[in-house]
């Protein structure tokens, strides 16, 4: 079972949430806070496998939470579930520690997704956040990128996208194993820990275009 802690402090959101989830044979609702300083206070508590974080709450925000639980708690995952995309909400975020960032306007289906996807370990991005990362003015690029060989940088291409080993296998036309290979040295090269933390490096980076 996935143990899940929803934070959000309105508590139409909560009921939604925790009413949808629990028709879910492989996800457990743990519980709920109505601001960032529970939600810190629950994760430590009842160490769920990932918290669902609104970013605007009273006390303490979602991304002042957020790095409070990635320092005290770092396997614990959190996944931002809020209505802003704009660029100078989401990179904090990211930065903060979140490993995935949706909007609330997506599908039930495709939440539950999200939440399998980051417990496979993979990263999940909704397309309106990985579109604001990119509009932002790139950062320097640091010499560990010029270590990528062009294979490297189109796999990285893919993973910025969201897409799981499978599909990025399938859109360059090679093996999952290769992929997995390929991920794991990108994650040396670039030293970051998670895709994630790939995928946010290749945003601020200016990566996004395999061609860089």
């Amino acid at each position: 079972m996935v143990k899940v802690l929803i934070a959000d402090d309105h508590h139409v959101v909560r009921r939604g949430l925790m009413f949808f989830l629990k028709t879910q044979q492989d996800i457990e609702v743990v519980g709920e806070a109505v601001n960032g300083k529970e939600a810190v206070e629950m994760a430590g508590r009842l160490n769920p496998d990932i918290v669902l974080m609104d970013l605007v709450m009273p006390e303490m925000d979602g991304i002042q939470a957020t790095r409070k639980i990635k320092e005290q708690h770092p396997g614990i995952i959190v996944l931002m579930l809020t209505s802003f995309s704009d660029r100078d909400h989401v990179l904090p975020a990211m930065e903060a520690g979140a490993a995935g960032y949706q909007l609330k306007d997506i599908e039930p289906d495709e939440l539950v997704e999200s939440i399998r996807s980051l417990m496979r370990g993979e990263n999940t991005l909704h397309p309106k956040a990985t579109s604001q990362l990119a509009k932002g003015p790139a950062d320097p690029v640091p010499h560990m990128v010029n270590l990528l060989t062009p294979r490297e940088k189109e796999v990285l291409a893919e993973l910025t996208k969201g897409k799981s080993n499978r599909e990025i296998a399938s859109a360059l036309f090679v093996t999952e194993k290769t992929v997995k290979t390929h991920i794991s040295n990108i994650f040396t090269k670039l030293e970051v820990q998670d895709r994630t933390q790939a995928a946010l490096y290749a945003v601020k980076h200016g990566l996004t275009d395999p061609e860089n």
